[in-house]
């Protein structure tokens, strides 16, 4: 009886362990910068305990709807601030935008508007992370080598729950107050340069603006410092039709904390013509530490920079172990 008692607290003491190992091998730090732009989407990995980012750039829109005679003209800059604490694979983060209107409503005069558009503050959290063979250590078949990993197919899994803040200026307020946005994030690894995201979103779903929206975004490393990427997003309203763009942009990585980026989209409607384009960059301030426990003393531990090197961190997903 003594025995089966002693083998039982060994098996759960394996499953902590193992536990506690999954835990470190899944942490969400990367090598090199990890960043949203210049698209939409966004991954379900976050930043890494103790990183600071900050995504930043200017931004142009131009809306011209011919069924209501109105031509809007946007010239506008945006922060998207990124942190993680507590956990590897918890962010927050925060938006924040600022832009000028110039609104042609054919025959009403012309006037323009400016101010705080945006203020969205969120978090999102990784709930499973896919894990991929490494194929170069198989070296008695070229065949297995060189086959695609099924277990590709299977996206990692994030979600987002944030709140659009009413901080904003006079003629941008949402009468309906706060306002919240919930999003499932997807993301495939299909190879170490392919990478596929989709983000299904469900944004001011206490509004009576409440709108259901996809984003499907495919990048592309084509070295160790350019990548581009396609995007699709479709927006369904309540009273409204439907709303596609289509968008493409490209990235340039200049160091392992700091990348450049310029994009642009627009949709195919006859009826409504939409043109937006935005430059910019996004910066880290990398104060994340590894802990190493020495293993004949347990409450002893260190800290220690990992090195860095390899390419953009969202494409080549290098993670350490």
């Amino acid at each position: 009886m003594a025995n089966q008692s002693t083998q039982t607290m060994k098996n759960i003491l394996f499953l902590v362990v193992l536990f506690v190992s999954i835990q470190l091998v899944n942490a969400q730090y990367t090598e090199i910068i990890n960043s949203k732009r210049p698209g939409f989407s966004e991954s379900p990995y976050g930043v890494g305990t103790n990183v600071y980012q900050f995504e930043s750039g200017m931004f142009y829109n131009s809306n011209n709807d011919e069924t209501l005679g109105a031509l809007a003209e946007t010239l506008g800059g945006e922060l998207f601030f990124r942190v993680g604490k507590f956990k590897e694979r918890l962010e927050f983060n925060a938006n924040i935008a600022y832009q000028s209107d110039e609104v042609n409503n054919h025959p009403d005069p012309n006037y323009q508007i400016n101010g705080i558009s945006d203020f969205t503050v969120g978090a999102k959290y990784l709930l499973y992370q896919q894990e991929y063979k490494d194929k170069s250590k198989e070296i008695r078949s070229w065949k297995r080598r060189m086959a695609f990993d099924k277990k590709r197919l299977i996206p990692s899994v994030g979600v987002y729950g944030g709140a659009h803040l009413n901080m904003l200026g006079k003629d941008y307020k949402n009468e309906d107050g706060i306002s919240y946005k919930g999003a499932v994030l997807l993301q495939n690894d299909f190879s170490d340069r392919l990478i596929l995201l989709t983000n299904l979103i469900a944004d001011n779903i206490t509004s009576e603006n409440k709108n259901y929206s996809y984003i499907v975004t495919m990048t592309y490393a084509i070295n160790q410092n350019w990548s581009y990427f396609i995007e699709n997003q479709g927006k369904y309203y309540k009273d409204y039709s439907p709303n596609y763009q289509f968008g493409t942009g490209i990235a340039y990585l200049v160091t392992e904390n700091l990348q450049l980026d310029a994009s642009a989209r627009t949709n195919f409607f006859d009826d409504y013509s939409y043109v937006y384009a935005t430059a910019g960059f996004a910066w880290r301030l990398d104060r994340h530490k590894d802990s190493f426990v020495y293993k004949n003393a347990p409450n002893e531990t260190i800290s220690k920079k990992p090195n860095r090197k390899g390419f953009f961190s969202r494409l080549f997903k290098k993670r350490r172990n």
